[in-house]
């Protein structure tokens, strides 16, 4: 049962971090390019890189269970950046969907994919 709750974890979290986050940057990139924040400063289009890389790549890797814990740690970074830099000001329930995604995939990093996965970790 812990292996297919893993992948449950991973289908709906990772899932939906491609589909509502990174698939949207991706197919706008040129519209939000120049205005994509930059709480690093980095630069706009360096931290619409970085964001892309995590939301679309590393989501899609978890989703199939490929180097998971490693996959996670860019989704951690960048959940952590919005979570107290995006919406560091912003009251609890503005910033809850972060947070969710920020301890789902921190537990996923801990515990790797599961046995339904690429690596069958």
């Amino acid at each position: 049962m812990r292996d297919i709750g893993l992948l449950i974890l991973r289908l709906g979290f990772a899932g939906t971090m491609f589909l509502n986050h990174g698939l949207g940057k991706l197919l706008s990139y040129s519209e939000t390019v120049n205005q994509f924040p930059d709480p690093l400063g980095v630069g706009s289009k360096f931290s619409l890189i970085m964001a892309l890389f995590a939301e679309v790549v590393c989501s899609l890797l978890v989703v199939v269970g490929f180097k998971t814990r490693f996959a996670a740690i860019p989704l951690i970074v960048t959940m952590l950046v919005a979570f107290f830099m995006i919406h560091g000001q912003d009251a609890f329930s503005q910033k809850e969907l972060p947070f969710l995604y920020l301890i789902v995939f921190i537990v996923l990093s801990f515990t790797g994919a599961g046995k339904y996965s690429v690596d069958r970790s």
